[in-house]
């Protein structure tokens, strides 16, 4: 029986991927590093420091450095989220919360981001999740399970229980390592190894989200 869903948070419910790229751009750019929005696309729901490594490839920084410039890409994130609002909620994401929490059932949030709480709180989510699981709760990033479970943990139920809604490869497979139900929004090519795919959440509702997972057992 399915008790609740734990939603990333960049590209399912609000999209700060743009924030992130000009973010990770800008420090790109002050050092020098080529990056582009498709190396942005690469980065997805992978942790910050990760990220940094991608983007520095073979490139040998002390660990100092390092630190500074995950900083300072926080730093210039934060900048940009200043003018978050509701208004910037993907369709369809309010309202699937609202009707999870109409049919009694739980919902928390598994994002890599250190900066999911601020940004929920500036989409105005905060009375709709039971639990946020986020950069801070774990030390193994996705694709390792760690994150959902940690969310699993705090809304008190076993993994087989919970539907985890992903956007991102990383995040579909940490949720099948670690035994949840999975759906995955965007391109098959992405996220087809999840157990049932939509585009987006627009026009989604959780009795088809609940009869689609049915039909795959």
């Amino acid at each position: 029986m399915i008790k609740a869903f734990i939603f990333d948070l960049d590209g399912v419910l609000t999209d700060t991927a743009e924030y992130h790229y000009r973010a990770w751009k800008r420090l790109a750019d002050e050092e020098g590093l080529p990056f582009t929005r498709g190396d942005n696309e690469r980065l997805r729901g992978i942790s910050r420091r990760d990220s940094l490594m991608l983007i520095l490839k073979d490139r040998v920084y002390p660990e100092e450095e390092i630190q500074a410039m995950l900083a300072r890409k926080n730093g210039y994130y934060l900048e940009f989220i200043k003018g978050i609002s509701p208004r910037d909620l993907l369709p369809g994401a309010k309202e699937l919360l609202e009707e999870i929490r109409a049919a009694g059932l739980k919902s928390a949030i598994g994002s890599a981001s250190q900066n999911a709480g601020e940004v929920i709180d500036r989409l105005g989510l905060r009375l709709l999740l039971n639990a946020i699981s986020d950069g801070h709760s774990v030390e193994q990033p996705k694709p390792a399970p760690d994150l959902f479970l940690h969310a699993a943990t705090q809304l008190g139920l076993p993994p087989a229980e919970c539907v985890v809604v992903e956007d991102a490869a990383a995040g579909i497979e940490a949720a099948k390592a670690g035994g949840f139900r999975t759906v995955g929004l965007g391109p098959r090519q992405r996220v087809g190894r999840a157990e049932v795919v939509a585009p987006s959440l627009t026009g989604v509702h959780l009795g088809d989200l609940l009869a689609a997972l049915t039909c795959r057992l």
